[in-house]
């Protein structure tokens, strides 16, 4: 199956990067970490294989975390993992970051700079996207609750609406405050709180931490909630924020190229509610999801009171994985449509697996009748771990298929640094640039 037609394919070739980073952290401390950590990479890596080793590391927090709390219960529920095992997802976090920041510059260095790494390096930042959702959920002693479901759901929010964004302005935005940079950070930090403190540390009440309980004023008007939860609350500020910036840059962006076309008197007409309408995807998603999650409890024998559920059970991990790859397959199609101009994938076939688990396990609201696939606990898990597995193959098929076309076409390898020359054999990027020094002399 071919996922670029020629005309895609030809319009890679006009692709160039473009961003605007507002992030004064990264501007002006971590840039000087990077433009240091660059150079301790040979020129005969490839910046594509530098991404994947960051991810690499943030899958090899993941599997501690499944190692220690397989169960995904958190310490409230008795799963006890080790300090360090805190410690090194801070650590890892970071490298995820800092490897993340110099791909970039690595290929600029070896030039190996393409549309091919802005796609792989989207696709990278989407699987950490739910990774980093259910450890950091895990950090904070939030575990199987819908607090860490609603995290999940602004991250995933979060990559969707960049993502729009670029797609519509045609750069990358990063603003004063933004979740590659500053919210990357958060969590470092907050991993490496819980390594000293533990995770019960964040259940401490707001009011009692900062000892403001005992002042009527204030305990009488503001709820004394965990500090996990004033996290999340943060968070949820911080989306609302970052939609208020997308949608305004997208309105600048309709609104110049409105008066572009009306300049060269151009018959079409752009308007914001197109853009708007592009947003539907995400909330389709997200609306099949949580209503699968908030199905009503199951039994042995169908609905029963305090039954089973996705949420309270471990099926909450591969459940919400299922969905984070649903999502970076998702995203990984608008930011192809970006690269070649081509039309905005609306349609995504993989809403079918989740709504099939939604509309069934939600027959008994819907019609009044049990479910007919997820009668059982069982049925129910294997019906979740087929999503999973289902999803994973569409994602690494996309992956998989539009990196060869796009390494065939254009002449890069993608974990080497090598190009075609001029007969179409894939010759090392150095070694052709040590002959043509040579024929220069």
């Amino acid at each position: 199956m071919a996922y670029l037609s020629e005309e895609a394919l030809q319009n890679l070739k006009k692709y160039t990067y473009k961003a605007v980073d507002k992030s004064i952290l990264s501007k002006y401390v971590l840039n000087y970490l990077w433009n240091w950590f660059v150079t301790l990479w040979p020129l005969s890596v490839a910046p594509n294989t530098i991404t994947l080793s960051g991810l690499f590391i943030v899958f090899l927090n993941f599997l501690t975390l499944l190692y220690f709390d397989p169960s995904y219960v958190t310490e409230k529920g008795g799963a006890f993992v080790p300090n360090w095992v805190y410690f090194s997802w801070g650590i890892g976090l970071f490298l995820y970051q800092t490897f993340d920041s110099v791909d970039g510059k690595q290929a600029r260095r070896t030039g190996m700079a393409g549309p091919l790494g802005q796609m792989f390096d989207h696709g990278c930042d989407a699987i950490n996207t739910t990774l980093e959702a259910i450890i950091a959920a895990q950090a904070l002693n939030l575990g199987r609750s819908w607090w860490t479901l609603s995290s999940q759901l602004a991250a995933l929010a979060n990559f969707y609406l960049t993502t729009w964004e670029e797609y519509h302005t045609g750069y990358l935005y990063l603003g004063v405050f933004s979740g590659p940079v500053e919210g990357i950070l958060m969590l470092v930090v907050v991993y490496l709180i819980t390594a000293v403190y533990g995770p019960s540390f964040w259940d401490t009440p707001v009011l009692d931490f900062l000892h403001l309980s005992s002042v009527p004023l204030i305990s009488n008007t503001i709820p004394n909630v965990g500090l996990n939860v004033c996290f999340m609350i943060f968070g949820a500020f911080g989306l609302a924020f970052n939609i208020i910036g997308s949608y305004s840059n997208v309105r600048t962006a309709m609104r110049e190229k409105r008066e572009r076309e009306e300049k060269s008197s151009s018959s079409s007409s752009t308007t914001t509610e197109k853009p708007l309408i592009r947003l539907l995807p995400f909330l389709i998603s997200a609306a099949i999801q949580v209503a699968w999650v908030a199905h009503p409890p199951l039994s042995g024998s169908g609905i029963g009171e305090g039954g089973f559920t996705i949420l309270d059970s471990e099926l909450f991990i591969p459940f919400l994985c299922a969905w984070g790859l649903q999502s970076a397959h998702r995203v990984g199609r608008i930011i192809l449509a970006h690269l070649t101009r081509g039309p905005f994938p609306f349609w995504d076939p993989l809403w079918v697996l989740g709504l099939v688990g939604a509309v069934d396990a939600n027959l008994p609201r819907l019609v009044g009748r049990p479910p007919i696939i997820q009668t059982t606990p069982a049925r129910t898990t294997l019906l979740i771990y087929t999503t999973l597995l289902l999803s994973f193959v569409a994602y690494a098929r996309f992956c998989a298929g539009v990196i060869n076309e796009i390494t065939e076409f254009l002449g890069i390898a993608c974990f080497t640094v090598r190009k075609k020359d001029g007969e179409g054999r894939w010759r090392s990027v150095m070694a052709a640039e040590g002959e043509e020094g040579k024929k220069e002399k």
